[in-house]
């Protein structure tokens, strides 16, 4: 039997992932389970999507593409900067990827070396830590805080650097698991604090088009030379199609292409023809968009009577991240019996917050507004006995 990697030895379980497979588990033996675990929407791709991926599988042939992804495509996602955020960007910077993952892992690899610390948010996405771990770079967390919204600020990121010294630098906004936007205002500092250090910028922006009514923005308003991941898989609907982009500086193209070639080789052929055409379904995107607001207000209007009423702020994306510290002090075993007693399945804080995860939940509202219902009339009964 062969020893596990050092490198793999130290990446941690994903804890969602690990939930959603006991609520399979319970679905398969036919005790219903309201799904609020992964931050998956319910809703299906929109009709553009299908039909252009049924066209394009029609057609016979589904081939290799370049490894940086079709020229449409990326000249199509070049003009929604242009268009929606009124940023100019060449399509030659934009690198098509196997969802937001893979573009974490060119993002890293083209960027950092082994050793070098790189800022992340606490709490924040797990995946996070555990890529980084596993390329052999240390997470840095910047500690969010409720003074800030839970917000990194560009004097969160200069205390971190002072600390010991950064290679490089990520935030995400909207954020998971805590739904927090980081302003327009407070981005542009952020930047221009990663800049004044020599930092590299990277931007998650898999949630952005997922606001409840805040402004958001892109990095590439304030710093050219961001670099930017999003994906289509959260405003758009496409998780299982994974397919995603960046968009990089002009000098790290070819370091990408690079590694993209002999990674991945490309991003799958019949996603990418589909996410082009997901750009033309903006008025679908946004009514199931609508819907995940309604799901937002039922459950800020109801976790307050539940004991779980100090939430973060859920300005975006689709979760609220609640302290259950007055119910529990172990969020993990929490999250079990609800499952077991309640049959509502979410996400304890350890996946996210390392530090202080113990006494948090994450429940995602991306499901129907009758699972969301459902949801808080179970929590009810079962928190009120």
């Amino acid at each position: 039997m062969p020893e596990i990697s050092r490198r793999a030895a130290a990446v941690a379980p994903f804890l969602a992932m690990d939930v959603m497979a006991a609520a399979a588990a319970r679905d398969r033996a036919g005790a219903g389970v309201v799904h609020m675990e992964v931050g998956q929407p319910s809703a299906p791709a929109p009709r553009p999507v299908v039909e252009a991926a049924r066209a394009a599988l029609e057609s016979g042939r589904v081939p290799y593409t370049e490894a940086l992804g079709l020229p449409a495509l990326r000249e199509r996602i070049a003009r929604h900067y242009r268009e929606h955020y009124g940023v100019a960007v060449e399509p030659e910077r934009v690198v098509v990827t196997t969802g937001s993952s893979a573009g974490f892992i060119l993002a890293f690899l083209s960027l950092f070396d082994a050793g070098d610390r790189v800022a992340v948010p606490q709490p924040g996405y797990p995946a996070y830590r555990s890529i980084l771990a596993a390329l052999d770079l240390i997470s840095a967390p910047m500690v969010l805080t409720d003074a800030d919204r839970f917000a990194p600020t560009a004097a969160g990121l200069r205390a971190t650097h002072a600390e010991a010294a950064l290679s490089g630098v990520l935030v995400m906004s909207p954020a998971n698991p805590s739904g927090t936007v980081i302003v327009p205002k407070r981005l542009g500092e952020l930047c221009g604090a990663s800049r004044s250090l020599g930092l590299p910028f990277i931007s998650d922006e898999i949630y952005h088009g997922l606001t409840y009514g805040v402004p958001s923005a892109t990095a590439l308003q304030f710093d050219p030379d961001a670099v930017v991941i999003n994906s289509f898989s959260k405003y758009h609907c496409m998780t299982g199609w994974r397919i995603g982009w960046m968009v990089v500086p002009a000098g790290l193209v070819r370091a990408v292409e690079r590694l993209a070639q002999n990674l991945y080789i490309s991003a799958p052929y019949l996603s990418q023809v589909a996410a082009r055409a997901a750009f033309d379904a903006q008025d679908e995107l946004d009514a199931v968009r609508d819907g995940y607001a309604r799901n937002r207000e039922i459950l800020l209007d109801a976790f307050p009577g539940l004991g779980l009423g100090r939430t973060h702020p859920a300005d975006g994306a689709f979760y609220l991240y609640a302290d259950v510290a007055n119910l529990t002090n172990d969020a993990s075993a929490f999250c079990r019996r609800m499952l077991d007693e309640a049959g509502v399945a979410a996400t304890p804080g350890l996946d996210f917050d390392p530090a202080e995860g113990a006494h948090h939940v994450r429940f995602s509202f991306a499901g129907s507004e009758g699972e969301c219902r459902e949801a808080v009339a179970r929590l009810r009964r079962w928190l009120r006995g």
